[in-house]
């Protein structure tokens, strides 16, 4: 469903104008119906990964692809559902509008704009907030509500950055009921957080990426044997990485 290969970006920084490289031959392949969890610690590549899967950044050598078509070809985005971390919306806007918006660029008929927004206002309970202007809304509320823009035009793929990024435990666990949902549907998830307790529960496997490079990939099955956790899998990379922690 998702195949990135050979993917390579620079980017120019500062006053110098110095060239950073925030991806590095980047290849990763995620299949139908899986949930991957996309780790790194701050800088490390994932947003810019991510940015380039939705294109709104092209990379410097390389392909990416969803569901066997380029992610530039504009169709592909027919398919895919895309949270960023921040998500910004005009404020003036209430969730009923925003969703009716995003459901009708995305060539859905009224009838099941309204069905679908019913649904996913109802599940994230924000329904009862619905005719709110979204500059009403808490930080966590607005989350949820990109959540639902996200999904109003059922995508096969759903890419997530940070998507519990400002959510109470109630939040928490509307989006985590969500995603075991879409993995329910044989829908594909990938997304990428810092909260690994998030990352064991709902992910099939894990790809960890620092300076750029993708370091490992595997399934939870096979790192988490005995007594070892995913802080701890993911700390000894970083220190193998050369990022001055030892384990």
């Amino acid at each position: 469903m998702i195949k990135i290969e050979g993917v390579s970006k620079q980017f120019k920084e500062g006053i110098s104008a110095k060239k950073v490289m925030a991806l590095e031959d980047l290849n990763l392949e995620i299949p139908k119906g899986e949930v991957f969890g996309f780790l790194g610690p701050n800088g490390a590549g994932k947003s810019t990964a991510i940015k380039i899967l939705i294109n709104l950044i092209s990379p410097d050598t390389g392909h990416a692809s969803i569901m066997g078509k380029d992610v530039m070809d504009k169709d592909t985005r027919r398919h895919v559902g895309y949270l960023p971390e921040n998500p910004y919306f005009y404020d003036y806007l209430t969730a009923e509008e925003l969703l009716w918006f995003g459901g009708k660029a995305s060539g859905l008929s009224s009838k099941i704009i309204k069905e679908k927004t019913n649904e996913l206002l109802n599940k994230l309970n924000l329904y009862g907030a619905s005719k709110r202007q979204l500059r009403t809304y808490s930080k966590g509320m607005v989350q949820r509500a990109g959540l639902a823009l996200a999904l109003i035009h059922d995508p096969q793929v759903v890419i997530l950055d940070e998507p519990m990024s400002g959510l109470d435990p109630i939040g928490r666990k509307m989006v985590g009921d969500i995603i075991l949902e879409l993995k329910s549907q044989g829908k594909t998830v990938f997304f990428s957080s810092h909260i690994l307790t998030d990352i064991e529960r709902f992910c099939d496997r894990v790809g960890i990426i620092i300076g750029g490079k993708l370091r490992l990939v595997d399934s939870l099955s096979n790192l988490l044997v005995g007594s070892a956790t995913l802080e701890y899998v993911f700390l000894k990379e970083v220190g193998k990485a050369g990022g001055g922690i030892e384990i």
